[in-house]
């Protein structure tokens, strides 16, 4: 990547003359993010999901990020482009639909069950209260767990909107956007970050950790097994299960808060 003086000037005269030569060679200082992003998502994706796919389709988000930043907003164009990045490839994996319709009804499922659990016990359920309000054994309940952790994309890139309607915006924005929302939506970014910092410190100790690792210290999941002791496979389970659970509080969340 280029020294920062050298990028700040090649901003300025992009803004200026919107010439097309300069706009490319923004892409091609900002074309690692693209990279890193895909591989990010590609990790909790079925093998064979092909990261170069990835990469092509985060790329449209890496111009689409260029040719609407404004450098004289107080946010870094990093943490810009990442949102926009990842929701491009989030974006172009759903309109392929290759997410089996049984496991998006499967997982709504248990996150309609985690949720009404949540409410009725004041905690967060446990396995056991989880199967048997599905009607289901723990064996089948772990079945469905892998199942959707082979088929879903990591799940704090879904989209949630606090008030249940409207604008929405990716949860995981909400951890890595440290430089602060646009004024008009400053109250509603600071109760979504509260409403989430709230439901993952509720999370049972195991997910929260894995949750931790994952999207505050970036490990991938298979590192995550190794500071565990566990396989992927196992980390891929609970990752799913913590962002079962936490859609599931959100999601009570919103529409508390559209009641009011």
């Amino acid at each position: 990547m280029i020294a920062a003086d050298e990028t700040k000037t090649l901003w300025q005269d992009y803004r200026k003359s919107g010439d097309q030569l300069l706009r490319d060679r923004l892409i091609l200082t900002y074309a690692p993010l693209v990279k890193f992003v895909a591989g990010r998502v590609g990790a909790s994706l079925p093998a064979h999901v092909d990261e170069q796919d990835l990469v092509s389709y985060g790329l449209l988000g890496l111009i689409g990020a260029i040719e609407r930043f404004d450098p004289a907003r107080e946010i870094k164009f990093e943490t810009f482009a990442m949102a926009r990045i990842r929701g491009a490839i989030i974006d172009e994996l759903r309109a392929l639909d290759w997410v089996p319709r049984s496991v998006r009804t499967r997982a709504r499922q248990i996150e309609r069950a985690i949720a009404a659990l949540e409410k009725e016990l004041m905690r967060a359920p446990t396995d056991d209260e989880i199967a048997k309000k599905l009607g289901v054994t723990n064996d089948e309940l772990e079945d469905s767990l892998r199942e959707i952790s082979r088929s879903s994309v990591a799940a704090l890139d879904e989209l949630w909107s606090p008030s249940g309607s409207g604008d929405q915006i990716a949860l995981i924005d909400t951890i890595e956007d440290q430089s602060g929302p646009d004024p008009e939506a400053f109250l509603e970014q600071t109760e979504i970050k509260e409403a989430l910092a709230e439901s993952i410190s509720s999370l049972p100790e195991r997910e929260k950790l894995v949750v931790t690792l994952y999207y505050y210290e970036e490990l991938t999941l298979r590192e995550i097994g190794e500071v565990l002791g566990v396989t992927e496979s196992r980390v891929s389970q609970l990752h799913t299960k913590a962002i079962l659970r936490l859609k599931a509080h959100l999601s009570s969340v919103a529409r508390e808060h559209a009641e009011t």
